[in-house]
């Protein structure tokens, strides 16, 4: 089953971090937390939640992005990168979501064989219960 994966941030942390160039970058995000939500084609919703560090500290000042202006879309795209250029790890993502979607729509059925199940009675007859 293809699966399409969407991702959200559920938080971050972030610290002061002195780069390559010896300028201090204020507030650069360190660690994130995130969401991929897996729909598969029948609209079955699975989710994995996974934890992503990162570092400033080949970040040049002039391409550092002020935390303020961040936007989730930025954050996911450094998200995605890790876990998408990595199969392995892009593979284990879907498979844990397709191990929840399984999970969901997956139940336990009586065993056919079983004699734990009481025979409907005809239609005629009289529940000897009921008297």
């Amino acid at each position: 089953m293809a699966l399409t994966i969407e991702y959200k941030v559920t938080s971050l942390k972030v610290k002061d971090e002195v780069n390559s160039e010896g300028v201090t970058l204020s507030n650069a995000v360190c660690q994130t937390y995130w969401k991929a939500i897996g729909t598969d084609e029948n609209g079955n919703v699975g989710e994995f939640s996974g934890a992503t560090p990162f570092s400033a500290a080949n970040v040049p000042a002039a391409s550092f992005k002020d935390f303020a202006s961040l936007l989730e879309e930025d954050v996911i795209a450094w998200i995605k990168g890790v876990v998408e250029g990595d199969a392995a790890y892009k593979a284990h993502v879907e498979a844990q979501v397709q191990r929840m979607i399984d999970a969901e729509i997956t139940k336990e059925a009586e065993m056919p064989w079983s004699t734990d199940v009481t025979p409907p009675l005809p239609e005629d007859a009289v529940d000897p219960a009921a008297e």
